[in-house]
């Protein structure tokens, strides 16, 4: 047993020199009596002492993953352009247009309707329009297939199309025949940029193009023009003179003689 002042006391490594530098424990790379620990004390004496650094690393981590993945607040939602389709449809219908005042104004029917909300169009097959005037005069159209505005008062007719306004006690019936027509039922015009026949009564006239306006009574023929007239009808008074002047005169009795009596002497 060695002393206080034993000399080899004083030389242990494995005891901090006097002086309270740290405390009298073995250091865990500090041979002790002359031998290192084995590799896994000194891995875990490593691992224990950056523990609490990994563990806030771990911490900071899983913070910005959840800052990344949680949804933000709701935005606005954006209304989405409506597409050209059909949002209703009608078979077999009949659709009427009244005036403020109360008369009816047009009267629509088809084998098909189909409305598109985009454009506020009604896409009509095999239609039948039927529209009265300011002047109460009746117009028809008919056609394979025709486009209209929200209120009707637009058509266009595509295939085979007819307008006819009916005759009256003074005027005849008019009528336009084409492959397009465009009638606009409330100023009462029909526009047409295909070749277009137009009859009012026995007068038929062809042109390239139409613009016509009921309002002014014009219509307006473009490109090549052919016109077809018919005779004027023959006069009623006329045609009695010409019959009295080809009967023979008339005589009075007082010119034309006497018969002789029978048996009278000569």
């Amino acid at each position: 047993m060695s002393g206080a002042g034993d000399p080899a006391a004083l030389d242990d490594p494995a005891l901090e020199p006097l002086g309270g530098l740290g405390p009298l424990l073995p250091v865990a790379d500090t041979p002790v009596n002359g031998t290192r620990p084995p590799l896994r004390a000194r891995l875990l004496a490593v691992v224990s002492a950056y523990l609490p650094l990994l563990l806030m690393g771990l911490l900071a981590l899983g913070t910005w993953w959840l800052v990344k993945n949680t949804p933000g607040a709701p935005s606005a939602s954006v209304p989405l352009a409506p597409r050209h389709e059909p949002d209703y449809t009608m078979r077999r219908f009949t659709v009427q247009r009244y005036t403020p005042a109360g008369p009816l104004r047009a009267q629509i029917d088809g084998d098909e309707l189909r409305h598109y909300p985009d454009t506020d169009t009604i896409e009509i097959d095999a239609p039948r329009v039927r529209a009265h005037g300011l002047d109460g005069r009746v117009t028809v159209a008919s056609a394979v297939r025709a486009l209209s505005n929200g209120d009707a008062t637009e058509v266009q007719l595509f295939g085979d199309a007819r307008v006819r306004r009916e005759a009256t006690a003074s005027e005849p019936a008019l009528q336009f025949q084409g492959e397009f027509l465009h009638a606009f039922l409330r100023t009462e015009q029909v526009r047409s940029h295909l070749p277009v026949l137009l009859t009012r009564g026995a007068t038929e006239l062809r042109g390239d193009s139409l613009q016509y306006d009921n309002v002014d009574r014009v219509a307006q023929l473009h490109g090549r023009v052919r016109a077809s007239f018919a005779a004027p009808a023959a006069d009623p008074r006329a045609a009695t003179r010409r019959n009295d002047a080809a009967k023979p005169p008339l005589r009075h009795a007082a010119d034309v003689p006497a018969a002789a009596p029978a048996g009278a002497a000569r």
